[in-house]
């Protein structure tokens, strides 16, 4: 009687390893994605609370922040009896003094990206212009665009006016 071979050919140890890498590059390709819609939830969620805050402050000094010139949002420092203009960075607290519109105000979830941007017209204090640069082209709350003082590099923002 004739012994059988056990084992795999290299033919079939191949197509095993090749089918393992398609699907290995498949799952980090979605899972890339899934990150990049996940930052850009936190980046339209941030953009909404700093609205928010926004708001609180314009119903304490009757008009929204001025420009500072990037890097954050005017509004910090003393607010006795005028409207506090120093820098209120990202990642640092927005507060007039006495009242704390937030703790922090949030910086973009990916380190080394741009941050959020934040502009309001000298002439029109109750309006103003917060956006954000989002990752996913296909958010459909995104517009084509660039965010004030920044080029996206997607080309894809998310804007909120009041």
């Amino acid at each position: 009687m004739k012994k059988l071979a056990h084992g795999f050919t290299l033919i079939e140890l191949l197509v095993v390893v090749s089918i393992i890498g398609i699907l290995t590059t498949l799952v980090a390709a979605n899972l890339n994605s899934a990150r990049a819609r996940a930052r850009d939830a936190a980046r339209k969620s941030d953009v909404r609370n700093i609205s928010t805050a926004l708001r609180l402050y314009y119903n304490d000094w009757g008009e929204y922040p001025p420009n500072c010139g990037g890097g954050g949002i005017c509004g910090c420092g003393s607010g006795t009896g005028t409207q506090p203009v120093g820098l209120c960075s990202w990642g640092s607290s927005w507060t007039d003094g006495t009242t704390v519109y937030m703790s922090k105000l949030p910086a973009d979830p990916q380190t080394g990206t741009q941050e959020y941007f934040y502009s309001r017209d000298a002439a029109k204090t109750d309006e103003y212009i917060l956006s954000a640069c989002l990752e996913n082209k296909s958010d459909t709350a995104g517009v084509p665009g660039t965010a004030q003082n920044s080029s996206c590099d997607g080309g894809w923002v998310f804007v909120i006016q009041p």
